[in-house]
């Protein structure tokens, strides 16, 4: 993945298994495309953890899917961009804001400026 921006906003979660599949279907279908309207969004990823076998130094060592679970990373122009106006409706149209969130946990946002 390159990155094409300045700025990256990571945002992670977890999700109640019994709404994984609507949680995916919302975030690919209605919560990414609103969001990649608004002008200085230039991209997304979205990833989930998994567990997996680290080697350094001589040594393996076996480390757990990290929590929160899924991340999305925004590649937006500059911090302004997620509190603008539009970010803030985009945020709560179609079926994110009323039948998603509320299962959603462990939430965190973090904003990155690309040092190179």
């Amino acid at each position: 993945m390159s990155i094409s921006t300045r700025y990256l906003l990571c945002v992670a979660m977890d999700v109640d298994p019994a709404y994984d599949d609507l949680f995916n279907e919302v975030y690919d279908t209605e919560h990414v495309p609103y969001l990649m309207e608004i002008e200085g969004v230039r991209s997304v990823t979205r990833v989930k953890g998994e567990a997996f076998t680290f080697a350094m130094a001589g040594a393996k060592k076996e480390v757990d899917a990290p929590t929160p679970s899924y991340m999305a990373l925004y590649e937006v122009d500059s911090p302004e961009v997620v509190a603008s106006d539009a970010w803030a409706t985009a945020v709560e149209k179609g079926r994110w804001a009323g039948e998603v969130r509320p299962h959603t946990s462990n939430r965190s946002h973090a904003m990155y400026k690309v040092c190179s």
